[in-house]
């Protein structure tokens, strides 16, 4: 285990950056280490734990803004903001239990670092798009300031939207500002039965491209739709495509209708309601089908919503036991396959590649597996450079996180 810090407060923090800058002494950078299993594994003798930099700092329901500390649990702020009919848009997911561990420890610092958002992505966007500002601690030690706590913010480089994906490698975060949103009065979700991967793609394109402000699609082939805990989707013996509808209820209840109307071609439909449907759009965030067994490989890859169809077609061909299911409308494929020590990564990217482009990020597998293969889509050399040349500005001594998104870095 490595010798961990574990500061109270942004000197702390500060203070243990610069010893282990001077020192040369790497740090792995972690919370509540829900998504240790994410990216590559680290590469340091040393921790620090930002887990006690937690809590509410400022919170302002009718400016829609909220400050926090990034050791807060996400769990905390959805129960928060509830209280206030809001909500956090970006949908963060809960992966702890992907890799074994509980639900319920995801922290707001760690939704950041990995740029996490659930099916209200493709409408509502992701963190990056709600993260107003923040105070963090590079890599040299020195505090410093992005952003502001006011939405309409235009002065500077846009710095908090260079954070989040960063795993951690370019700065510690000791303070967040973010957007919030009115939760919605009512949610309902139209499915529709029986569809193969290309017909379903046609009809989530089609409630995409209408009038009525959908907000979830997803498509679940049957064998993942029969492991779901709601009874209407389980027990249908057949795929099941989903298409989350949210607002006021007359609202709600209208554009269900005319969504009713609009895809009726394309096979039976029916209508889950609250309860129902807040489990389901649950269980697709969290990626639920894929929890167990632990030791099977984790794909999230990111393709053209209409092209999904076409590369996992290509992965069963060659690895028939392939599992799998889409989100953002079919431009997010779940792909879940047996063990490998490359974890098949020549045959996903080889089928992204082969129709259409993407990329391909490696969710789960065993730590040497993840030391040795590209856990993100390799970048092109210019673009790696210019990644390279933005970790040296924040972190000329590669302390933060070294190794996690790319090795040596």
């Amino acid at each position: 285990m490595p010798e961990t810090f574990i500061p109270s407060g942004i000197t702390d923090v500060a203070d243990a950056i610069r010893w282990a800058a001077a020192e040369g002494r790497p740090l792995s950078l972690h919370g509540h280490r829900s998504k240790a299993g994410l990216g590559r594994p680290a590469q340091s003798e040393y921790a620090l734990d930002l887990s006690r930099l937690s809590g509410v700092l400022d919170y302002e329901p009718a400016e829609l803004v909220l400050t926090l500390r990034p050791g807060t649990l996400v769990s905390d702020v959805e129960k928060l903001l509830a209280a206030s009919s809001q909500m956090l848009a970006f949908e963060p997911p809960d992966y702890g239990p992907l890799w074994g561990g509980a639900a319920g420890r995801g922290t707001i610092g760690g939704a950041i670092g990995c740029n996490l958002a659930g099916p209200r992505r493709f409408k509502a966007g992701a963190i990056r798009d709600h993260l107003l500002g923040f105070t963090a601690v590079s890599g040299r030690g020195e505090i410093f300031k992005a952003g502001a706590k006011v939405v309409k913010n235009v002065t500077g480089y846009d710095l908090p939207k260079l954070v989040c994906g960063s795993y951690g490698t370019l700065a510690a975060l000791a303070e967040v500002t973010l957007k919030v949103l009115p939760a919605p009065e009512k949610t309902r979700t139209v499915l529709i039965f029986g569809l193969d991967d290309a017909k379903a793609a046609q009809a989530m394109s089609a409630a995409a491209c209408s009038p009525h402000e959908v907000a979830g699609l997803a498509h679940l082939p049957e064998a993942i739709a029969a492991s779901s805990g709601v009874a209407y989707v389980a027990k249908a013996g057949m795929a099941v495509t989903a298409i989350r509808v949210e607002g006021t209820d007359i609202s709600v209840k209208a554009r269900c209708e005319a969504l009713r109307a609009l895809l009726q071609s394309f096979g039976p439909l029916e209508e889950l309601h609250s309860m129902n449907s807040a489990w389901l759009w649950r269980e697709i965030r969290d990626a639920a089908a894929f929890i167990l067994p632990q030791e099977r490989v984790l794909w999230r890859l990111s393709v053209a919503p209409m092209d999904g169809a076409k590369v996992t077609a290509a992965i069963r061909a060659a690895q028939p036991d392939a599992a799998f299911f889409y989100d953002w409308a079919g431009g997010l494929v779940w792909l879940c396959l047996p063990p490998a020590p490359d974890a098949h990564a020549a045959l996903v990217r080889g089928a992204i590649a082969a129709h259409g482009g993407g990329h391909a990020t490696l969710i789960r597998a065993e730590q040497a597996v993840r030391a040795a293969v590209d856990v993100f889509q390799p970048q092109p050399e210019a673009l790696a450079a210019l990644s390279r040349r933005v970790k040296e500005s924040f972190d000329p001594m590669n302390i933060l996180n070294p190794g996690r998104m790319m090795a040596g870095h």
